[in-house]
Order: structure tokens, then sequence, then C-alpha cells
């Protein structure tokens, strides 16, 4: 499917659906320390009924689904919803092909709401009253990201400079730590309760960052095959000069956790 939005690339459009395969062999990354802080603040736990909006390929749910909640995924890209179920064999998750903006539950249908790198594509005018619906008294809306930091790692710029140069409108670039932005909308129904940010190491090899950088929206959600090939070229020589067979990439994940008034 794809996605056009003015404040996203400049307004070229992607398609998630473009880059699955990739997002399913190299997007599951998130160290243990990830989890653990959502752990912490005892949420998607055994007793609770979680609802992954934007779920991709089921990271969270397919990680944290030994901790006992009980998980539904929901995503706008049929083809990541595919290979979130292949991924799940064995776990008893539902998935489900369908926008944030047009969820398909009944109302207090869930104790935690979850949205990890996916809440600045949504509508949020629309979204909020409908996840306000479908949680519980009390429940729990929780906003997850994490990103490279190219400003402390030299491996991390060099592979996102090589991004911009094939897609220079790209707005994924030049991250640095920060709390997550909550719209104001939300503060009407809302109370942010906490937020966190906290550095850590993703470990790769040069295979498995390649792939990485490939699935990210400014390459393989966007880019024709001629292009995703060429940058493919300069980006394994590129990873040949300046990285070692292994190393560590320098990240920073947030959260922010809002609770239902």
């Amino acid at each position: 499917m794809r996605i056009q939005d003015q404040n996203i690339d400049g307004g070229k459009a992607f398609d998630w659906g473009k880059a699955s395969a990739d997002y399913a062999a190299y997007r599951d990354i998130y160290p243990q320390e990830f989890y653990d802080r959502i752990l912490r603040r005892k949420l998607c736990v055994h007793g609770q009924r979680v609802l992954d909006v934007g779920t991709g390929t089921g990271v969270l749910p397919r990680n944290m689904y030994r901790y006992g909640a009980s998980w539904t995924g929901t995503d706008i890209s049929a083809e990541q919803i595919e290979q979130a179920k292949a991924l799940s064999r064995g776990m008893k998750i539902g998935y489900y092909a369908q926008p944030a903006e047009n969820l398909p539950f009944a109302p207090q249908s869930f104790d935690v709401i979850t949205a990890c790198q996916c809440f600045w594509y949504f509508q949020h005018e629309t979204v909020m009253p409908k996840f306000y619906e479908l949680l519980k008294a009390g429940g729990r809306l929780l906003v997850l990201y994490m990103a490279w930091l190219p400003f402390e790692d030299k491996i991390a710029a060099a592979s996102e400079k090589l991004v911009l140069k094939y897609s220079p409108k790209w707005s994924g670039a030049a991250e640095t730590m920060h709390p997550i932005a909550i719209p104001g909308c939300y503060l009407e129904r809302f109370e942010l309760v906490c937020h966190e940010e906290y550095p850590l190491k993703v470990h790769f090899t040069r295979q498995s960052w390649h792939g990485r950088m490939r699935a990210c929206r400014g390459v393989g959600a966007s880019l024709s095959k001629e292009e995703i090939s060429a940058w493919e070229a300069e980006h394994l020589r590129l990873l040949g000069d300046i990285a070692p067979a292994e190393f560590d990439i320098l990240h920073y994940a947030a959260m922010a956790e809002l609770a239902k008034k």
C-alpha cells in the first residue's frame, strides 16, 4: 500500500510492503533492556489484553509473548501482517491488516495499546478518540521508539549519508536523543505519567546492518529496484572500508506512557 504524506520525506511515496521481507529478516533488533523497561512499568504482562498498532512483522508481540499478555497486532500493510503471521506460528496472536484510523474492535477491549516505531504516521485527531474508546478504565497507551545516533556513531553516520544521497528528502536522518513528542490532543483524554530516554548499543554484522539500512523507509520502501541495487553495491563497499565484521551501533530508545483519564 503506497503512503504519501507531505510531512514525511517531502511527500515522497513509500510502501512498507516492498520492504516487508527485509523487515522480517533484519528489524527484530531491540535489546532485552528495551523490553525490560516495559516490564518495569508492569505493562504487557499476564492478565492484560494488549493491542499493538503498527505492528509491522509483529516484533513487539512476538518478543513479549512469553510474559503472558494476550496480544493483538494491526498494521496498514497486508504484506507486513503476512510476515507477522508466518513468524508467530505457535503463538496465539491475532493479526489484522487494518489502519490505526479504522480499528474494528469493541469499546474497552484492551488494557494496553502499544505503538512502536509508528506513532508519527497516525492522523492523531482521528486515532486519539479511538484509542481512548478501545482502552478499559485506567488503560495505558505506550509509545515506543528506537533510533541510531549518527552524530555519535561513525558507521551510522556514513550509512545515513548514503541513504540521503539516494533519498535527499528522507526525514529519518539526523536523530538526537529526545523525548517522544505527544500531540496536544492526547492530553485532553490522557495523562502523561512517564517518559524516559536512554542510550543503548545494538550488535550487528556487516550483513545485518546492511539489511537493517535497506529496510529503512528511505531505501527499501521508496526507491526503485534499480536504485536499491545501486545503493546496495555502494553501501556494501562502504561497510567493507569502514566496518569490522561485527560491531555495535549506538542507539537511543524512548518511551512515553499515557494513562486514560
